[in-house]
């Protein structure tokens, strides 16, 4: 499949409340929650205002001039936060795209331009059940902290 990976712009960032919501592991089996759920103050902190801040990025995955997938990063106190200086990244794609290494392409180029800009780590949460769990340990996080259902991962720069 034919994609690009490019950076989201201004006019697109409306978007990452979609990819947000996509973002959300539903387990086999479990209902999906309802939309308004990225209204609640704990998942607003991922796209509240966002570009207003230095440390955020963005990246969109396009097939056909339409958007199928988004990966960014922002300093924040989130469920991966690890402190005020690691950027905590989240990342999702529409589900028909996902296990064809967009993803991990796209996680590649969000890491790249991390580096240029002089950050040396990156984080995220993940719910042990989550197939991506997999393809970020592939790419260099590791975990650091666990919780029953999760773990906070982290990757490095030059530990890969």
């Amino acid at each position: 499949m034919e994609y690009t990976i490019r950076e989201m712009t201004v006019e697109e960032y409306p978007l990452l409340n979609d990819f947000l919501y996509e973002a959300i592991f539903i387990p086999d089996g479990i209902a999906p929650p309802p939309k308004n759920i990225i209204t609640s103050p704990e998942l607003q902190v991922y796209v509240d205002h966002f570009g207003l801040l230095e440390d955020d990025f963005a990246f969109v995955a396009e097939v056909e001039k339409k958007i199928i997938g988004a990966v960014w990063v922002r300093i924040m106190n989130d469920y991966g936060h690890i402190d005020n200086e690691t950027p905590s990244l989240a990342i999702s794609l529409y589900k028909e795209y996902r296990g064809q290494g967009i993803g991990t392409n796209m996680m590649k180029e969000m890491l790249s331009l991390l580096k240029t800009h002089g950050y040396k780590c990156v984080s995220l949460s993940v719910q042990k059940a989550n197939y991506a769990a997999k393809m970020y340990r592939k790419i260099g996080f590791e975990i650091i902290k666990e919780t029953k259902d999760e773990w906070i991962m982290l990757w490095r720069e030059g530990r890969h």
